[in-house]
């Protein structure tokens, strides 16, 4: 059924006068054929839609977090409304349905308590027995569930809805004390396993941050057992990322195979979010921190070598074992937390961390991520002597009180300290910086870490993400790690997310011979000379971008002809003027596409200059 077919039986409906109706506290029309955005979704948004319906309601969209992942959920629920044969199309006769059949399809219609007549568990049957209260009847023919994995993320999927034209009696929340029987509810994960006939009753079923439910949880393979029962049920997956090479998520590559991606790179290249400029922080380890940490990483390795195990999974097989091996293999897993730990609050670490607070951005709101709760309370601790008040977000903190905190940032304090509860799902648009304080090589950590500060919001073109790491520790992969999470294989930038070693490789790329003619500099265009200060340069860069954030006409974009004559039918060219953080009346003109500088060093020296670099950084 085409959706313009669905728009007039809605209208049909809504023109019935309200005595025609059957007496009860409600009666549903499919409530996600209401749906209206106060906008038109994107080109690659209806992409995802098609591609999904193309491969029969079924499978993941892989798209980066602020490129409206929900937005897409919303509108296959109500395309299919329009093609399901369980839909509006099962009841009415089209466009020439009668009010009065219309009225008599709405008295035979079953309550939206009366579950699949399969077999219960004794909390369903007794969550169907509450909902049978006449207060709590609702008529539906179409109903949908949309599953999110933390309380937190219930009551903000609820509000989206609400704001597109869902009217609120229509949706409800399903979670603990929580049961609201509606047409479409909003749950959990943990809440859903124990009563899967919430699975059963949905004609949809949208699974957010999909990558979540993964085949180490049996109690997960419950939930894909049930929603494949009924093939013609729709399922949609939604996440940033997903590692199709781990065999952990062979399930949910079966039942919800990718059928979209759209890449960080992708989006931030079409404008859709804003460009992520990572700044890799190397520090080391003071010398006592470096012999505990030799001292933990002698007993994993010794560990290690004696049961040839070297990874979680094979220690984990050997715990069970028992006896001295089991043993053996506590004392493996014991000393990789304590030198994760020893890591996670290194003492250069946090000082780094406070710096970049305190000396760079004492009145920006900024966010940072850390794997223990010992180092953020450590931050916490270091920042308050210098005036500096940070409040501390973890799964101990309640949704009330999580939102208390959150109302405050900005106004009562600038420095918001996380562990893993405010990566998925929290929206922060107006945040512009943030703080990595690695210790995880964790991919999907990394692009919802980054992905939280990438949003575009007025004014943010770019987004500062400082990732701090232990030199020569088991940090220095976190680097190589973000620079997969950004960018994409099959087009990796040189300009970002570099250490020291990665700049060296770098640097031999620039390299070539100086043009005969010095004084031409029309010759000398992707090709540079001795790359000697390159990395001095780069962090000269950086500095020109962390200028921007604080004064935006430092560096920005203009477009000017390309030939002095100024005519209209002259090629328009894209030049980044930058000026002198010295004296502000100079400015210096780079043309990105030819890489090119009127500043002395490209000039005269023939090398790329830390202005080429610093619009590399910020250049979709």
């Amino acid at each position: 059924m085409s959706n313009n077919r669905v728009e007039n039986i809605n209208a049909k409906v809504r023109g019935v006068p309200k005595t025609a109706f059957p007496k009860t506290p409600q009666t549903l029309i499919p409530a996600i054929s209401l749906l209206q955005f106060p906008f038109n979704l994107k080109e690659d948004q209806i992409a995802a839609v098609d591609a999904w319906i193309d491969n029969n309601f079924r499978g993941t969209v892989l798209y980066s977090t602020g490129t409206g992942k929900t937005e897409i959920a919303f509108e296959c629920a109500k395309r299919f409304l329009g093609h399901s044969k369980s839909s509006v199309s099962s009841y009415y006769n089209s466009n020439r349905c009668e009010t009065k059949n219309i009225v008599s399809m709405l008295n035979k219609l079953t309550p939206v308590d009366s579950f699949t007549q399969s077999k219960e568990t004794e909390e369903g049957k007794s969550a169907r027995n509450d909902n049978r209260h006449p207060n709590n009847v609702h008529y539906s023919f179409f109903n949908i569930l949309f599953l999110v994995p933390r309380i937190s993320l219930i009551d903000q999927t609820i509000n989206r809805l609400l704001s597109y034209g869902i009217q609120k009696e229509k949706v409800g929340a399903y979670f603990g004390e929580r049961k609201e029987t509606r047409e479409i509810m909003i749950s959990t994960y943990q809440s859903v396993i124990r009563n899967l006939n919430l699975i059963r009753r949905s004609n949809m079923v949208i699974f957010d941050e999909v990558h979540l439910i993964r085949d180490t949880a049996k109690s997960f393979s419950k939930i894909f057992d049930t929603v494949v029962e009924d093939p013609k049920k729709a399922i949609l997956g939604l996440t940033a990322t997903l590692n199709e090479s781990d065999f952990k998520n062979t399930t949910i590559l079966a039942v919800l195979p990718p059928v979209k991606r759209y890449s960080i790179r992708e989006a931030v290249s079409d404008r859709r979010l804003a460009k992520p400029v990572v700044i890799p922080i190397k520090v080391n380890l003071t010398e006592k921190e470096s012999k505990e940490y030799d001292v933990f990483t002698s007993k994993i390795k010794n560990i290690s070598n004696r049961f040839k195990r070297y990874d979680v999974n094979s220690m984990t097989e050997l715990l069970k074992k028992g006896g001295f091996a089991s043993g053996m293999a506590k004392a493996w897993f014991s000393n990789v937390r304590k030198r994760k730990l020893l890591l996670s609050y290194a003492e250069n670490k946090l000082s780094a961390a406070a710096d970049i607070v305190s000396r760079k951005f004492p009145g920006e709101k900024i966010m940072v991520f850390s794997e223990t709760i010992e180092s953020i309370e450590r931050l916490r601790d270091i920042l308050k002597p210098q005036g500096i008040n940070a409040k501390i977000i973890d799964a101990k903190v309640k949704t009330l009180e999580r939102q208390k905190i959150l109302n405050k940032w900005g106004s009562d304090f600038n420095v918001l300290l996380s562990l893993h509860t405010l990566e998925i799902g929290y929206n922060v648009p107006q945040v512009r910086i943030e703080i990595i304080m690695a210790t995880t090589s964790n991919i999907n950590q990394i692009i919802q870490r980054i992905g939280r500060v990438l949003r575009k919001h007025e004014g943010k073109d770019v987004a500062l993400i400082y990732v701090i790491y232990v030199s020569d520790t088991k940090d220095d992969n976190v680097i190589e790690v973000v620079k997969k999470a950004i960018e994409s294989d099959s087009d990796i930038e040189n300009n970002a997310v570099k250490g020291k070693e990665q700049l060296r490789k770098v640097a031999g790329q620039y390299k070539s011979k100086v043009p005969k003619d010095k004084t031409d500099s029309s010759k000398v265009k992707k090709g540079f000379t001795e790359n000697e200060g390159f990395e001095k340069r780069v962090e000269k860069a950086y500095n020109i971008v962390e200028s921007k954030l604080l004064e935006p006409n430092i560096l920005e974009q203009i477009e000017e002809r390309a030939n002095e004559a100024q005519n209209d039918n002259s090629q328009k060219t894209k030049t980044y003027i930058i000026r002198s953080r010295r004296d502000k009346d100079k400015i210096y003109r780079v043309d990105i596409e030819n890489k090119t500088c009127t500043c002395a060093d490209f000039i005269f020296r023939h090398v790329k200059c830390k202005h080429i670099i610093a619009t590399e950084f910020i250049s979709p």
